[in-house]
């Protein structure tokens, strides 16, 4: 019996459009490293903000990651993007990070630093055992990984995505996320030319992974 082939998925989309609780599910079922870019932007704005680094201060951000060694630590199927050897917590999901992530996001540098690291990981993934990677954000399937296996764009209206946001007790103004996302100049969001879309706004969790999981499935099985 030959070996499962390596599979890589991208999962692109806004906030709370359900990339996570799809990525995370998804990472378990089918034996994949998880990788949420998103907690990567997070802590890195996260640091800059703990240094006093403002994202209109170019020259000042560009010596903070000229500091920074970025490493992997697996916990569970979960890669976490270590600074220096340090996880970032849950301060990353605070509502100052939330306020400034878009606006470091949108940093020429910073992207590229990220964009590095999150290609690695597929090698990370690979020598740590796992059947592929699944990897989540607003540009993996346009710029990171634009050759994966499969991509995904997953979307919502606005006013669900809202009171998603408002239940996991986060507030996260999900408009103003979208508009400086998708208006950056360096890989805005948007869907992948190619990618398949799926409106989340009236699916329940457990379809959306069902809807993917059967896609994937049929995909592995073609290789």
């Amino acid at each position: 019996m030959s070996p499962q082939p390596f599979i890589i998925i991208a999962i692109d989309g806004g906030a709370a459009a359900g990339k996570s609780s799809t990525s995370r599910a998804l990472s378990e079922q089918f034996n994949l490293l998880h990788s949420d870019t998103g907690s990567y932007f997070r802590a890195l704005a996260s640091e800059m903000l703990k240094r006093n680094v403002n994202y209109t201060d170019l020259e000042a951000v560009k010596q903070v990651l000229a500091t920074l060694v970025l490493t992997t630590r697996i916990s569970g199927k979960r890669a976490e993007m270590e600074l220096s050897g340090h996880v970032a917590g849950e301060e990353i999901r605070g509502l100052e990070v939330n306020q400034a992530v878009s606006h470091f996001a949108a940093i020429t540098e910073i992207r590229e630093t990220l964009k590095t690291y999150e290609r690695s990981q597929a090698e990370v993934a690979k020598s740590r055992g796992f059947s592929g990677l699944i990897m989540e954000g607003r540009d993996i399937g346009s710029a990171i990984f634009p050759d994966a296996d499969l991509r995904f764009y997953l979307h919502a209206d606005l006013e669900e995505r809202s009171k998603r946001r408002a239940k996991e007790g986060q507030s996260d103004k999900v408009s103003e996320r979208d508009r400086l996302d998708s208006s950056r100049a360096k890989d805005p969001l948007s869907c992948p030319p190619g990618a398949l879309a799926i409106d989340t706004t009236h699916l329940t969790l457990v379809e959306v992974i069902t809807q993917l999981a059967s896609i994937i499935s049929k995909t592995i099985s073609g290789k």
